[in-house]
């Protein structure tokens, strides 16, 4: 299951942290609850009077996912670090995409209380913040993804892939690079079509948030709420959209197969290295004290 927008602004600043890599990870993640809360009121612009309440939530939040959290992933990378050394296959990547997918919906069990106390107290104002947030960050995915020409658009999509790549592998050959740029191509991947969904689902979140705000509602229904939105998220109302989703998937999970398949023996020894680097550092962080 996916996660509603809003909920994600209480999970996402720490979880995010975990892609950093090992160079900045230590660094930064004891750093989370404050990252999370400076994120988080970029959208909703907190009153000094919330700024508390709201901080020691997320400071809360963050004890709890490095206490109970951070060993589970470990465990989740030393798996990794041992699969990355030979060959996968499709199922198995889907495996891990749905193992990933669970473990994000524990944070969100977690987050749910706080969030939707957060989401009763918003006033007008802060609401209108939001649909601001929104905007924005619908412009910069139009500058990300919706470039004018498909050439364009595929130029940036071999590029991102690449990177995340070779953060993992280390330097892809230009062999490995022109397959990545070749199955690209055929990727069903429609950037215009997750826009207006992403669209749908930010109105939807809106116009939910405001109605129970309107109906004075409780703490459960707004937990329920958040709850029907995260299924809506999950399974689109669009058919056609929720199609689409199934086979973007599918093609992933072989796409990504085929990219690991295609890795030397030093390039996996090098992926290994990555994420047992990560690894340790969940590993320490999970028994730091902090606050």
């Amino acid at each position: 299951m996916q996660v509603p927008s809003f909920v994600k602004l209480w999970i996402i600043g720490v979880l995010c942290l975990l892609l950093a890599g090992c160079s900045v990870l230590r660094l930064t993640y004891p750093q989370a609850p404050t990252l999370a809360y400076w994120w988080l009121d970029s959208y909703v612009d907190f009153t000094n009077a919330q700024t508390p309440r709201v901080q020691e939530q997320l400071a809360e939040w963050a004890r709890w996912h490095r206490s109970t959290q951070l060993p589970d992933y470990a465990a989740l990378l030393q798996r990794a670090r041992a699969e990355a050394l030979a060959n996968t296959t499709p199922t198995q990547v889907c495996r891990w995409y749905d193992e990933l997918g669970v473990r994000l919906m524990v944070s969100f069990e977690q987050a749910l209380p706080a969030a939707a106390e957060t989401a009763l107290a918003l006033t007008p104002a802060q609401m209108a913040h939001v649909q601001h947030k929104f905007d924005k960050t619908n412009a910069e995915f139009r500058d990300d993804y919706l470039q004018a020409s498909p050439e364009a658009r595929l130029k940036e999509s071999v590029k991102r892939t690449v990177d995340r790549a070779e953060a993992l592998y280390g330097r892809l050959d230009d062999a490995q690079r022109e397959r990545i740029a070749r199955d690209l191509a055929a990727s069903p991947f429609d950037a215009d079509l997750w826009f207006s969904e992403r669209q749908q689902r930010q109105r939807d979140l809106v116009q939910t948030l405001r109605r129970l705000q309107t109906e004075h509602a409780s703490s459960a229904q707004m937990q329920a709420a958040l709850r029907m939105l995260a299924e809506r998220t999950q399974r689109s109302q669009n058919e056609a959209y929720r199609a689409y989703q199934q086979r973007l998937k599918q093609f992933n999970c072989d796409f990504i197969a085929q990219v690991h398949n295609s890795t030397t023996p030093t390039q996996r020894q090098a992926a290994a290295s990555t994420l047992k680097g990560w690894e340790t550092d969940l590993r320490a962080l999970a028994v730091e004290s902090w606050r």
